[in-house]
């Protein structure tokens, strides 16, 4: 099986000599601290300028924050809507700002970030219907910032690329707003047992126990768990979804979710990239400075290749 790349084998010996706790014997609130102190460094490529707005939520009294990112002056340019990841429960915009920046520059599109209500305080559906709320918004009002609304993907990493995958899932059931791409980058797709989440359970980042932790606070009623919508994999139907591209990492828990995911939406007909980085660990999309991954900014390149050409640019 080998072993993950020697930079993030020094990093994870640093956060076990530094005794870094994990996620899932933390309060909710410690968790979201420790997760924002560290969140990947750097400020991402710059950008013509950006808006920091809100819309109003569809289920909750706090908005929804998004941030909107945009490369240059030479649009309409198309349109990425950006979900982050952080288990449904962790992640910002503030977070996600370095891999946002990033993607609006080499893919040469706006991206909107969405900043949806966190679990447990909001847990499922709230978020699926914020998101796709902050479609609907950005197909509506995209255009008065620079961005084309016929040309729309959507993406997200981890918990995020759970939301992206939902999002166009009630895209097509609701005959919402067309999606050129999905961009899917190591998702959860489901809370099965698959082999990964045992074989890469440990010693990785990312542990089995707090995968369950997240889910506990995100999936409050055992029902919503069988819902297509909480977890896309449980889908019967993937027909009609837009083109998908879909990242892993070999050493990740959520590498099977990722793969059989790919492999369904294959079989229902949708055209699929799928992309294994071998070495690379859970986060490593966003470490684009202090780890600074080769593989990191090859994975985000190759996003960008892939939603230009959805994009027809």
């Amino acid at each position: 099986m080998g072993e993950p790349h020697p930079e993030l084998q020094r990093m994870l010996a640093m956060e076990e000599e530094l005794g870094v706790p994990s996620v899932a014997a933390l309060t909710v609130e410690a968790a979201r601290d420790q997760h924002e102190q560290m969140a990947a460094t750097g400020t991402g490529p710059d950008v013509e300028r950006t808006w920091d707005l809100e819309t109003p939520s569809p289920v909750a009294d706090e908005p929804i924050g998004l941030q909107i990112y945009r490369p240059g002056t030479d649009g309409p340019y198309p349109t990425l809507l950006w979900i982050h990841g952080g288990g449904f429960v962790l992640g910002s915009l503030e977070a996600a700002d370095a891999v946002a920046r990033s993607l609006a520059v080499e893919a040469d599109c706006v991206v909107v970030s969405v900043g949806y209500n966190l679990a447990p305080e909001h847990p499922f559906p709230d978020q699926p219907r914020e998101c796709y709320a902050a479609l609907e918004w950005t197909a509506e009002h995209v255009g008065t910032f620079g961005g084309d609304p016929d040309r729309i993907a959507v993406g997200g990493d981890s918990a995020g690329g759970n939301l992206a995958a939902v999002t166009a899932l009630q895209a097509r059931d609701r005959d919402g707003p067309d999606l050129d791409h999905q961009l899917l980058v190591y998702p959860v797709t489901t809370d099965a047992d698959l082999p990964s989440r045992d074989e890469n359970g440990e010693g990785y980042g990312l542990t089995t126990a707090e995968m369950e932790w997240f889910d506990d606070r995100y999936v409050a009623h055992p029902v919503d768990a069988a819902n297509p919508y909480a977890y896309p994999l449980k889908a019967r139907d993937l027909s009609g979804l837009p083109p998908a591209t879909v990242i892993t990492a070999g050493f990740d828990p959520l590498l099977d979710d990722g793969v059989r995911y790919a492999e369904r939406l294959e079989a229902a007909g949708v055209p699929v990239e799928h992309a294994d980085y071998e070495d690379m660990i859970h986060g490593f999309f966003g470490m684009l400075d202090q780890p600074d991954l080769d593989a990191a900014h090859d994975a985000i390149e190759r996003s960008a290749g892939r939603l230009r050409d959805s994009f027809g640019a």
